[in-house]
């Protein structure tokens, strides 16, 4: 199921995506003791985790039960300000005090294919499933959409899209001739729920091609974002949205 919801603004999306992961993690963690989610990049997602670090009244949880992962890394080390470990570190998990072991950074600063690998080992292990059996299903993926039509560090026309069988791989990327470590749509769409935050007008026309337009996965990865028996909700601002047919009112 698809939902589109429209706010005025990126900070507005960033508080609407900290409030669902809220109370995801709350129903989570009472029905079955904990939240699984995988994080994205980006400034919107940034502000997000800025958000939730300032420990509002609404965002009391018990983090010690959230288990974090990544959809994607660039190809460098922790540290670097790139990171999208390292940004979520930085602004979120060490403000929160999550353990250490509830924290699954992709090693992106080995060798891309080595770095996927592991990662999916470490899935496994987590997730309690085999390696060559069906992905893990997660409560909440957290996914973002370049003005290319990306998500994660699934590029357009990049040889990750047709992968069918791993979850995690080293992508290439083209317009920059380098690696990267990216979920792929075999384990993306397993999820129970997936939030694709959208903020910007430099996005707005690769949006109306994403939602209104032929389907064309190769040239828009973000089309094949279609989870299996989970829920798929659009958050986007106003600028982004510029291009959208107008809502009709009910």
């Amino acid at each position: 199921m698809r939902t589109i919801r429209r706010f005025p603004d990126p900070e507005a999306v960033s508080r609407a995506a900290g409030q669902d992961l809220v109370e995801l993690a709350r129903e989570a963690i009472a029905e079955r003791g904990r939240f699984c989610v995988a994080l994205s990049g980006g400034s919107t997602p940034r502000r997000m985790y800025e958000i939730l670090g300032e420990a509002p009244r609404w965002a009391q949880i018990d983090w010690r039960r959230v288990e974090f992962f990544w959809g994607d890394e660039r190809a460098v080390p922790p540290e670097h300000p790139d990171s999208n470990y390292g940004v979520a570190a930085t602004v979120l998990l060490r403000k929160l005090g999550v353990p250490a072991e509830r924290v699954h950074r992709i090693r992106a600063e080995l060798d891309a294919e080595e770095a996927a690998t592991l990662y999916q080992d470490e899935l496994a292990r987590v997730f309690a499933t085999p390696t060559e059996g069906l992905p893990p299903i997660f409560d909440l993926i957290l996914l973002g959409m370049g003005a290319d039509g990306h998500t994660a560090s699934l590029f357009p026309y990049s040889q990750a899209l047709t992968e069918r069988r791993r979850w995690v791989v080293g992508n290439t990327v083209p317009r920059i001739g380098k690696s990267r470590v990216t979920m792929t749509f075999p384990i993306l769409n397993r999820a129970a729920e997936v939030r694709l935050l959208v903020t910007g007008s430099d996005k707005a026309a690769a949006l109306r091609e994403a939602l209104a337009g032929p389907r064309e996965p190769e040239r828009l990865p973000v089309q094949a974002v279609v989870p299996e028996g989970g829920r798929l909700i659009w958050l986007v601002d106003r600028a982004a949205a510029a291009e959208l047919p107008t809502e009709r009112p009910a």
